[in-house]
């Protein structure tokens, strides 16, 4: 049953508050299509939160190094109490542009679910950019966002989202907050030097549009 991954056992430790929220958060998103889409060895989620799709990369794939990161200290205590059990997960607290100054060129794949809708467009060619200095040459970055595609279900996720980041305060706001068509996303990754292999609409089931980006480095 979707939500019911065998890895959210790892997040038992946690309060039910927070056991909840990472229950939602995989029975609302396709994370385990973007885990299927793994390539290599080091991987990278970036904009981890309490780490649901840390633990479906890490969670019975001894052989993978997986790093989550999040600018948010608080979600990055809950996955330390949780996924960051694990001895092939590293958990830190700091932005894509901190860590590619740090690690460039060291990883294999990278994934980025819900983060750009948080930034203004302006500045995801920045974050792109840091993206593409993390991988290896022919290295894999795959991103899910929800697209503005005029939808009642644009509407509703947009509402939903409002309420968790401004008001109930789980997610912290980037500097925006709204969605754009997924012409815009493929336009940024082409421009920031990405091959874009694939593009793929995975809103069926869900309330919100998904939509699914893999690219690699051209």
């Amino acid at each position: 049953m979707r939500g019911f991954h065998p890895s959210l056992a790892a997040f038992e430790p946690l309060p039910v508050q927070e056991r909840l929220f990472v229950h939602a958060r995989l029975f609302s998103a396709p994370l385990e299509a973007l885990a299927a889409r793994a390539k290599g060895r080091r991987l990278a989620d970036l904009g981890c939160g309490h780490g649901v799709l840390t633990a479906l990369l890490a969670v019975g794939f001894p052989e993978r190094e997986v790093v989550g990161l999040d600018p948010d200290a608080r979600k990055i205590d809950w996955a330390r109490r949780s996924v960051g059990r694990f001895p092939n997960v590293r958990l830190e607290v700091g932005t894509v542009h901190e860590l590619a100054a740090k690690e460039p060129g060291r990883f294999d794949c990278l994934f980025v679910a819900d983060v750009l809708y948080l930034l203004p467009p302006f500045e995801w060619g920045a974050f792109l950019a840091a993206c593409r200095a993390l991988l290896v040459p022919g290295g894999r970055l795959v991103i899910k966002e929800a697209e503005n595609d005029g939808s009642w279900r644009a509407k509703t996720a947009l509402w939903q989202e409002q309420v968790m980041v401004r008001l109930l305060r789980r997610t912290r706001e980037s500097g925006a907050l709204g969605f754009e068509p997924r012409e815009t996303l493929h336009r940024e990754l082409e421009k920031t030097g990405f091959s874009v292999r694939e593009s793929a609409s995975m809103h069926r089931g869900y309330t919100t549009p998904h939509v699914l980006f893999v690219a690699e480095c051209a």
